[in-house]
């Protein structure tokens, strides 16, 4: 499955900036001149453009208004974090397709879950000079600015796989779900007979990496041990790995992304069980410099940069008046290395 578009906006009846160009028999740079009341418009297009608004009950967007104010080539980025790979490629992917397209980019980053804190950061984000907004909504904190964005807000946002944000407006997301289960299924076909999960905090059993990692263990008959949670640090999934590490059975650990897989490895290391040859572990995210780890990450290679980018192109077409187009993202595949093989090498 490709990486897909998991829900579009959608503005139902309301009159937009074509209609009324269709209406009125010009373009629709000539109503957004009208709009922002330039010179170069002639009084009889003007009074035509300005009676199919009347007719249409035309009301106008916050983005015609910004782009009066010469500030509608502007995005805001509302995320809970910056530093965390996924979150900090979805900006540097917005960052890069921004500067190609004009537009400035400035971050607004929430404190914390509390509510007070999630509306201060959508009322930054939503003051007129601020432009357009995209929310990284990988988290509590990303669903609850999403949900208090005020309607007239241009706004796309960027979700976890299986996630029923409650907004009609453009959402994309990368479906990691088939490269979970390929991941799994590459262990399994080691000939581990199952395989335990660590799981990153934006995990729920109804989403693409815990989801995909039961179905396939379900798919294959295994059986499906108990998820082991890890917070974002380092600390916790090592704490992690040394649960793990203490049981003889666990042969096989895909973790919720490289930086779990890192820590989980020195675990094991600080157990005196190797890897791979006793335990087999497997990545997410394919961060730089997984590759040059030892052993080498088996992971699965996820472009959230491209990610980001489509988001922006996303913005930048609901600012122009335009429909959204699908985004195609590249696929989550998995990356095969050197930390799986077989148990038999025990």
């Amino acid at each position: 499955m490709r990486g897909r578009e998991v829900r579009a906006g959608v503005r139902g009846a309301v009159p937009s900036i074509r209609d009324v160009a269709a209406a009125a028999g010009v373009s629709y740079q000539t109503v957004s001149r009208v709009l922002n009341d330039s010179p170069r418009v002639h009084a009889e297009t003007r009074a035509r453009v300005v009676e199919a608004m009347e007719r249409l009950g035309y009301r106008p967007s916050r983005a015609a208004r910004a782009l009066g104010l010469g500030r509608a080539r502007a995005v805001t980025v509302v995320t809970s974090n910056t530093t965390l790979y996924g979150y900090a490629s979805v900006l540097q992917g917005i960052e890069g397709e921004a500067r190609e397209r004009g537009f400035s980019v400035g971050v607004r980053v929430i404190e914390s879950a509390r509510e007070g804190d999630v509306r201060q950061a959508v009322e930054y984000a939503s003051d007129p000079t601020a432009g357009g907004v995209v929310v990284v909504a990988f988290d509590e904190e990303g669903m609850a600015a999403l949900r208090l964005l005020p309607e007239g807000v241009p706004a796309v946002a960027a979700i976890e796989p299986g996630a029923v944000p409650e907004t009609d407006r453009t959402v994309i997301c990368l479906d990691e779900g088939p490269a979970a289960v390929d991941a799994t299924r590459h262990l399994l076909a080691l000939g581990h007979r199952t395989v335990h999960h660590v799981a990153i905090p934006s995990e729920s059993g109804t989403r693409g990496r815990e989801a995909g990692w039961r179905l396939a263990l379900d798919g294959a008959g295994a059986p499906v041990p108990e998820v082991v949670p890890a917070g974002w640090d380092a600390r916790s999934a090592y704490e992690a790995g040394r649960t793990l590490a203490q049981d003889p059975e666990v042969t096989a650990i895909l973790c919720g992304n490289d930086d779990t897989a890192l820590a989980v490895r020195r675990a094991l290391y600080d157990a005196g069980r190797d890897v791979p040859g006793e335990v087999s572990v497997v990545g997410f995210d394919d961060v730089p410099g997984s590759a040059y780890w030892t052993p080498a990450l088996t992971t699965v290679r996820i472009d959230f940069a491209a990610l980001g980018r489509a988001c922006l192109t996303a913005l930048a077409a609901e600012l122009d008046g335009l429909p959204a187009s699908p985004a195609v993202l590249p696929v989550p595949h998995l990356v095969v290395r050197e930390s799986t093989a077989s148990p038999a090498r025990q």
